[in-house]
């Protein structure tokens, strides 16, 4: 038994934790959770714990359905939203075969692995999270269909006693009592809408982090009798809520994305990371934007980014670099700006990083960067200057996604199979719907 392991079994002792939760994720990013008796630990450790995986999206065939859940020591956690009375722990947990090895169906393995690549080609990546979501009165909607927001506050406003203040006040709280460092909280642009900024960590930890965070946002948000929602696009008039990720590659103590005096400061390795990015982007945007209310987000204005492009400090670009500060090279990355508040952490940024490392393996050359307003120019200027668009619908994203072998590769033909299955069945399910547009605009008129 590793050093780990024991402080988590002396920490529930010490503690007295009466629950110990296994987390771990299916093949959208649901978070699954099962309970586990203290005495049951040391053994979960030893051996993992037997569960029925085809009960869970995308982990397994009926015909192959045992799976065992694998603690994670280093992920262990008290949840203080809990209380004192009947602590109870958490720890993610990967996902193995019967016979110990990591299960391929897996999301976060599916990171994992792509993270071992980039350690063989001799990189470590560190990402940085930007979170937005909106605060609701309640999950159920207003008398004119509508979800509700707790106030009517726009970007960084200041309300005395507003909701949204003291509503993030504790859960910054909260996300640091479980280990989770938080850089900086503000109200966004829509009414009731928030982000929270996660201090940079490695992408691993960030997925982990963001999986923890939703549930933190939401348990506080309860605990406070209103609602937090994730959901892309809850309102047609106001911004989405997307998931801006700073992305940096390190060589050792040495920022990969670096070099003194070129354009931008920007390295080889960092170009061709963005233009690895570029080019695969249209393929794996059904995961980074995995619904059909993403794509209300990606074209429906906001700021939110929609074509191909990349520039230095360009908000209107789906790939900024952002202003670079003298004597700060070691902080030198790239935003990825396309990626939604709803994503699975860890398929979105397995394939994020993956295309990237594709740029550098390949050695993808970099189109010139740009200095527009995207949303500013007409659709002709846009094909001219190699802006193309990103997927539309969640319909053309799966179309583009289903011929990417580079997705396929990343994924890993399990992940990338269920996943489509998952999606395609969503978008069936959704062209079958008669919404309130067309009954208001059609019905007394046809």
């Amino acid at each position: 038994m590793d050093r780990q392991q024991e402080f988590v079994l002396r920490t529930i002792e010490e503690r007295d934790v009466r629950f110990v939760r296994l987390w771990f994720t299916d093949v959208v990013g649901s978070l699954k959770s099962v309970a586990l008796a203290p005495a049951e630990v040391e053994g979960a450790f030893e051996e993992g714990l037997g569960f029925d995986g085809s009960a869970i999206e995308g982990l397994a065939r009926v015909f192959e359905s045992d799976m065992l859940l694998q603690p994670d020591p280093a992920s262990f956690q008290i949840l203080p939203w809990r209380g004192e009375n009947e602590p109870t722990s958490r720890m993610f947990c990967d996902i193995l075969t019967p016979d110990g090895q990591p299960s391929t169906a897996d999301p976060r393995n599916v990171l994992k692995r792509t993270l071992a690549k980039a350690a063989d080609m001799g990189f470590t990546c560190y990402t940085h999270p930007e979170i937005e979501f909106y605060l609701l009165k309640s999950e159920e909607l207003g008398a004119d269909g509508v979800p509700v927001p707790v106030d009517r506050a726009g970007y960084f406003d200041h309300v005395p006693g507003g909701v949204a203040q003291d509503f993030r006040r504790t859960a910054v709280t909260t996300l640091e009592n479980v280990g989770i460092s938080v850089e900086f909280s503000h109200h966004e642009g829509g009414p009731g809408q928030n982000e929270i900024d996660l201090r940079y960590a490695d992408a691993l930890q960030t997925a982990d982090n963001i999986m923890t965070f939703r549930t933190v946002i939401k348990e506080v948000a309860l605990q406070q009798g209103t609602y937090a929602t994730f959901m892309p696009k809850p309102f047609s008039d106001h911004p989405g809520s997307g998931m801006h990720t700073h992305f940096s590659l390190f060589e050792g103590d040495s920022n990969a994305f670096f070099e003194a005096g070129a354009e931008f400061q920007l390295s080889t390795t960092a170009r061709q990371f963005i233009a690895g990015i570029l080019k695969h982007a249209p393929e794996f945007t059904a995961v980074t934007n995995q619904f059909v209310n993403s794509y209300k987000r990606l074209w429906g204005g906001g700021e939110a980014p929609s074509y191909l492009s990349w520039g230095h400090n360009n908000r209107s670009a789906l790939v900024r670099v952002p202003l670079y500060k003298p004597g700060k090279g070691q902080s030198a990355r790239i935003e990825y700006r396309g990626i939604d508040s709803a994503a699975n952490p860890y398929l979105a940024y397995a394939v994020l990083l993956g295309a990237g490392l594709k740029g550098i393996e390949e050695g993808y050359q970099l189109p010139p960067a740009a200095e527009d307003d995207i949303w500013a120019l007409s659709t002709a200027e846009r094909r001219t200057l190699g802006h193309d668009p990103l997927p539309s619908s969640l319909h053309d994203a799966i179309r583009a996604m289903e011929d990417s072998e580079v997705m396929a590769e990343i994924l890993g033909e399990q992940v990338f199979e269920h996943f489509l299955r998952n999606k395609r069945a969503e978008w069936q399910d959704y062209r079958l719907q008669v919404t309130p547009y067309e009954l208001q605009r059609n019905l007394g008129i046809l």
